[in-house]
């Protein structure tokens, strides 16, 4: 292929990303791609959406959002206007300009990293991949996978990457219930795979995001997301071991967090809690963690970090059990609350949510327990077991021996549920301001 041939795929994207003509394809409408997809969509863009959901796929052609971020007023005219459209196939991307993968990253058991979502989509684009094409990988993961794994499979006979295929990285970087940063104010990161891959994927992102911030290549865009949640996941670690120390000298870690924050400059505030959870800071260092094993390096910060945290739920129970003995009471057939099963506030999401692992521990030790999330009506804990909400009332918080807060949602009514209460646990420092009321509260 001649140059010439080349520039004409690639300035023929970057008038059709201009003028709003390009044919936009999201795999995987999670929190991630269902975002990512409306604001294509707002500004223009005939969007296609693929899940193998097929609930999913049902709610957003009949303009209902199932995710809190996205109401459904917003989707509702998108949907209307032709402007979203969801499918169960990956054959609707064959009329696709660019694709964004957007799919799950887990960690396996083993907490090596489980590439299957991201292999099967690539092949399953790959399949439907034309000239002039640009597909990017959002989906967290460890630095080489866009190299390794998605450039191999897409460059099939007659594409050729950065002449008439465009390949690039740029992690999400979704904050689930943040009022404040959304995808218009959170500066994206681009790394391409050329230069004329850098040149299309900026474009592209430059439609919907104020910031575009360029870097050398998909490797380091991979590397600036591992960087931003290791930091945090370390972080915590930290804090989490401070409060594990101040509860040696019979310290109040929140006291000492916010004395140290008087500091401006120096430092910067970060709180315990009950352990890590969402589908980000408790699993993407680990993706660092083994990539660097199979370079003969131990990722060693990764590891203690993630020692404390996967720790801190033992560490609630401990509390729960040493605060009912003080009060003459064994853990077992005691009644025990756990208020708030969502991993952060204001959502409904419980992937790796500690408040699971506490409700088990509990149980094991012999626990009646009852939980309580206005978001999560139903959660599965091991064995298949489905547990249910149970509805709140001040009955519930006074009948329970011990209520432990997990999740600190902004409608729960902390000055109510303190004067209903007779213990409480509190791992988030929710009740700092109304524990004036009946309840004795233990916090982490």
């Amino acid at each position: 292929m001649t140059q010439a041939v080349a520039t004409q795929y690639k300035e023929q994207l970057l008038k059709n990303i201009q003028d709003r003509t390009a044919v936009i394809g999201i795999v995987g409408l999670g929190y991630v791609g269902l975002p990512l997809a409306v604001a294509f969509a707002e500004v223009g863009f005939k969007v296609l959406g693929v899940d193998l959901t097929p609930a999913k796929v049902n709610k957003l052609n009949e303009g209902i959002s199932y995710i809190p971020d996205i109401p459904t007023d917003q989707i509702a005219p998108l949907v209307a206007d032709g402007r979203l459209i969801a499918s169960t196939s990956y054959d609707v991307l064959r009329e696709a300009d660019i694709v964004s993968i957007c799919v799950p990253t887990p960690l396996r058991k083993t907490k090596d990293p489980d590439m299957s979502y991201v292999i099967e989509s690539t092949e399953a684009v790959a399949g439907i991949c034309h000239d002039g094409m640009l597909v990017v990988l959002e989906s967290t993961t460890y630095p080489g996978t866009t190299e390794e794994i998605l450039a191999p499979r897409l460059a099939q006979e007659g594409l050729t990457i950065g002449e008439n295929l465009f390949v690039a990285f740029s992690p999400e970087r979704i904050d689930p219930a943040n009022p404040q940063f959304h995808v218009r104010n959170t500066p994206k990161v681009v790394g391409g795979m050329t230069p004329a891959c850098q040149e299309v994927a900026a474009a592209y992102y430059a439609t919907i995001v104020d910031d575009v911030h360029i870097v050398s290549s998909p490797t380091a865009a991979e590397m600036v997301k591992l960087l931003e949640n290791t930091f945090r996941a370390v972080n915590i670690g930290l804090v989490n071991e401070i409060a594990l120390m101040c509860d040696k000298l019979n310290l109040n870690v929140w006291e000492i967090i916010q004395a140290a924050s008087t500091k401006p400059f120096g430092f910067m505030p970060f709180y315990p809690g009950p352990g890590l959870g969402g589908h980000c800071i408790p699993v993407d260092p680990h993706y660092l963690s083994w990539k660097l094993k199979t370079l003969n390096y131990t990722a060693r910060f990764i590891e203690l970090a993630s020692e404390i945290n996967t720790a801190m739920p033992l560490h609630v129970v401990t509390k729960v059990g040493d605060a009912l003995n003080d009060r003459a009471l064994p853990i077992r057939n005691s009644k025990i609350g756990v208020l708030g099963v969502a991993y952060k506030p204001n959502v409904d999401d419980v992937r790796e949510s500690p408040a699971l692992d506490i409700i088990q521990l509990l149980e094991e030790k012999g626990a009646k327990v009852t939980y309580h999330d206005p978001y999560v009506a139903r959660v599965r804990l091991e064995g298949e077991r489905i547990m249910e909400s149970t509805p709140y009332s001040t009955r519930w918080l006074s009948d329970a021996d011990c209520l432990v807060i997990v999740t600190n949602h902004a409608v729960f009514d902390w000055e109510e549920i303190v004067n209903h209460s007779r213990l409480i646990v509190d791992t988030r420092n929710a009740t700092v301001k109304a524990r004036n009321g009946k309840a004795e509260v233990v916090l982490l």
